[in-house]
């Protein structure tokens, strides 16, 4: 007895003593971290935001990012289903504990000493929820949680349950950009939360927990799983009878993708903005209520996506089938379940066996029957919903190939054919460079169960496509001010976000070659009529090796005036001018067209491009050619309001070209405000004589595919560089200026030149833009005058000389007059006027 006495004693003072530590610690650490808590009443006057909202010039919808605060509701708004399905799944003692559940926080405290320090899952409560989804981080520390349980007991002082709860339903992310379950419901089931069934209630309270591995749009299976635990823990907890609950489990999954689409496609550019509103607001750039308003123009916008997503797949078909997107892809539900992971189900699946029975069961009820195909395709058909187009090509499984046609089902046409003439290019994709065996059957492309791509041509028929394995970007500027009209990052957003157009850094290869001609032409030294020997040159680059440059067509052609030379884009040709310019005038020259010197290689490979810029800088270094020389910068973001009432709180003033105004002018007024004007970098009739030479790339150069504009006033000049990874078209009218890239992220070949990868995406999108538009075409300076020149040696001819060609100069810097090499009589009397040489009597 004394033993058992002894014992007792012992063991009611060691849980006094365990009480007491315990107690004292939770009061050490309240004064310790009390200081540092933010305030719970603030979270009585908590107001609801207004997203970042981004337009176009014109006020067209093109970006929505941050929480959309206008569904949120009141408790008493809330149906009683859905509160009770989210007691169920997180927080089963939500009415009845003082804001921390002990048995959840001894869950976490041995999941701490397992994990050695770091929290992993459990332990929180509703109140703990929000305390930490309004007051703190979401790092998962040991730290963060005593925070969070003080808080909450904090929290429950100061609200009651309800306002807590409603702030809960509020806050809580439910995937798909859906903040809150109101917003949740019109996100999963276009319906207000009154009107949703207890399947569709149960599904939307199983998101909290894991907004992406129990999404029912993207993970089917699982969230059927996720959904029926929480329908059997309601039918535990009695908040549903049994015959409720055998009917909800059997339903099935019935969510669909619905959001806001926006009336412009202009991703990369909102992704722009939003980046700007970051840097500029801070994290209150989501919910303070921002509009920004961009220069994009909502009619050439389009023009450009279309343009480059068309250039790009047609490149890729040219160049070879590279194979399904998925394959082997599972029918129906269940099949998808049956192959489907549990992990992160363990909880759920551990409850009883009935979970995973009634998921299954849920499954089959989903089954999905589409005309024309045989058996439950309810899993393709999920497949189908949650794969994104990308840019024209829409997603698409095989559901049979049959000699030299495939039915595939889509996701708006269900059951359709691809014939032959869909078909028959998709010759394998061996290399940039080659292809194998053309097909002879639709099952050597792709087989039942795989996902392919397709199109729809003009007729409504199907062709079979691919995701390109090259990308591009697109850049249209106004010439005038700088504003960006237009901007098309790369082939679709959803598929890549990387901005391509003002983050990929690539040789611009010839389409720099024009500022080479115009730095020589600006200073004097030469002018459009200047010979230089396109010949091989064998030059020291300072490596252990001697540079060798070729010209792109490896055959060199002698002594040529420029113009011909760049019409032609000849690389020996501009690497003299470079040479006869020298480095130094050259790129302090070039750093008024916006080219940092920085950036600028200081070697005669700058003549052929070697300079790495993104495609926004070569655009604006061609809008300072079409405006005649004016220093314009690229800008995008015109005006930022704020709420409903507009207050404007930054509006651009962007320094503007003014070829009419008068020297000395600083300000210019335009639609009524006023405007610095840009600074002058480049003399107008050099800038003139450049553009004249330009419109030779078009009509008898490289850019030949532009004739098809049938336009007077369109010059341009393309662009390949070293082993064609790059393929350039820079061109424009007084009005537009539109640079197009094409090339691989990876920097590989494309195996095309500028002219056949570049050119006809400029041509499609100019001739969109510039449709039922006059010439524009500038002014000719004062300064410029024409004189007839010997072609052979540029040089001018006399009038008493018949022939030659005519060149324009700017008056200052005439070529001289070409030297009689035989006298006047026996040139008349042989009958060989013009040339005043030997040679043309014989």
């Amino acid at each position: 007895m004394t033993f058992l006495r002894t014992l007792i004693v012992s063991l009611f003072f060691l849980i006094v003593s365990l009480v007491g530590a315990t107690a004292l610690a939770v009061v050490g650490a309240a004064i310790y971290f009390a200081p540092g808590l933010p305030d719970v009443r603030q979270l009585q006057d908590f107001e609801l935001h207004t997203p970042l909202r981004i337009f176009t010039q014109d006020g067209k919808l093109i970006g929505e990012f941050g929480e959309e605060r206008r569904m949120a509701i009141n408790f008493d708004e809330i149906p009683q289903d859905m509160i009770n399905a989210l007691i169920a799944a997180e927080d089963a003692s939500y009415f009845d504990h003082a804001g921390v559940d002990p048995r959840g926080l001894a869950r976490a405290a041995v999941e701490l000493v397992q994990s050695g320090g770091t929290i992993q899952s459990g332990g929180s409560t509703i109140t703990m929820q929000v305390a930490r989804n309004y007051m703190l981080t979401l790092d998962q520390t040991f730290t963060r949680k005593i925070r969070e349980i003080l808080l909450a007991l904090q929290m429950e002082q100061v609200l009651n349950k309800e306002e807590i709860f409603e702030l809960y339903v509020n806050k809580i992310f439910l995937g798909n950009r859906a903040y809150g379950i109101a917003a949740a419901a019109e996100t999963y089931y276009d319906k207000p939360l009154a009107e949703l069934d207890l399947a569709q209630t149960a599904m939307i309270a199983g998101l909290p927990k894991a907004p992406s591995a129990f999404n029912p749009l993207a993970n089917s299976e699982r969230s059927l799983i996720r959904r029926n635990w929480i329908l059997f823990r309601m039918r535990e907890l009695g908040y549903i009878e049994d015959d409720t609950y055998q009917s909800a489990v059997q339903s099935p999954v019935t969510a669909r993708r619905h959001y806001i689409q926006a009336e412009v496609d202009a991703a990369y550019v909102s992704e722009m903005a939003r980046q700007y509103a970051i840097e500029r607001f801070g994290d209150e750039a989501y919910t303070g209520g921002y509009r920004i308003y961009t220069t994009i123009d909502s009619e050439l916008q389009p023009f450009a996506r279309q343009a480059l997503a068309n250039g790009l797949t047609t490149y890729d078909l040219r160049h070879g089938w590279r194979g399904p997107e998925q394959r082997e892809i599972a029918a129906s539900l269940v099949e998808a379940q049956e192959q489907t992971a549990t992990q992160g189900l363990e909880e759920e699946l551990a409850e009883s066996p009935e979970i995973r029975e009634t998921a299954r069961q849920a499954a089959q009820r989903s089954q999905t029957e589409i005309e024309g195909i045989d058996g439950d395709v309810s899993n393709w058909v999920q497949v189908l919903e949650r794969t994104p187009n990308y840019g024209l090509l829409q997603p698409a499984i095989v559901v049979e190939s049959s000699g030299r046609e495939m039915q595939v089902l889509t996701r708006a046409g269900g059951l359709q054919t691809i014939a032959w003439e869909g078909l028959s290019w998709a010759q394998p994709y061996l290399s940039p460079r080659s292809r194998g065996a053309k097909p002879s059957s639709a099952e050597e492309i792709a087989v039942r169960g795989d996902m392919i791509r397709v199109i729809e041509n003009e007729d409504g028929s199907l062709r079979l496509s691919q995701r390109p394995d090259v990308e591009g970007s697109l850049v249209a500027q106004d010439p005038q001010t700088g504003a960006i009209l237009a901007l098309q990052g790369g082939f679709d957003f959803n598929a890549s976000k990387f901005n391509r157009a003002v983050q990929a850094r690539r040789q611009s290869g010839s389409i720099f070659k024009p500022f080479i001609y115009l730095a020589a032409l600006a200073e004097g030294e030469m002018n459009a009529a200047s010979v230089v020997n396109d010949s091989p040159v064998v030059l020291d680059d300072g490596s252990n090796s001697l540079w060798r440059p070729v010209n792109s067509s490896r055959d060199f052609q002698g002594p040529m005036r420029l113009r011909p030379a760049l019409a032609r884009s000849r690389n020996l040709v501009t690497i003299r001018v470079l040479q006869t310019m020298g480095l130094d005038y050259t790129i302090n020259f070039l750093e008024g067209f916006g080219f940092s010197p920085a950036q600028l290689p200081r070697g005669l490979s700058l003549a052929l491009g070697s300079a790495s810029l993104t495609p926004m800088e070569m655009t604006n270094a061609y809008a300072v050619l079409a405006n005649g020389g004016f220093q314009v910068s690229p800008w995008f973001i015109e005006r930022v309001t704020r709420d409903d009432d507009n207050e404007l709180i930054d509006e651009a003033t962007p320094k503007v070209a003014c070829p009419s105004c008068a020297e000395g002018q600083e300000t210019v007024e335009i639609d009524g405000r006023e405007y610095p004007i840009a600074k002058r970098v480049a003399d107008p009739a050099a800038v003139y004589i450049l553009r004249d030479m330009l419109r030779d790339v078009i009509t008898s150069g490289t850019g030949r595919g532009a004739l098809s504009l049938d336009r007077e006033d369109i010059v341009g000049k393309t662009g390949t560089t070293n082993s064609q990874r790059d393929a350039w078209f820079a061109g424009f009218n007084s009005n537009l200026v539109t640079t197009v890239w094409v090339g691989k992220d990876s920097n590989e070949t494309i195996s095309e030149y500028g002219a056949q990868a570049a050119l006809p995406i400029w041509v499609e999108f100019m001739g969109d833009a510039l449709e039922g538009t006059p010439n524009a075409v500038p002014e000719r300076p004062a300064t410029i005058v024409t004189a007839r020149v010997d072609p052979e040696t540029g040089q001018r001819l006399a009038d008493g000389q018949s022939g030659g060609i005519t060149e324009l100069f700017h008056q200052d810097h005439l070529p001289d007059y070409q030297q009689r090499r035989i006298s006047r009589e026996l040139e008349e009397a042989s009958g060989s006027q013009g040339s005043g040489t030997a040679e043309s009597i014989f």
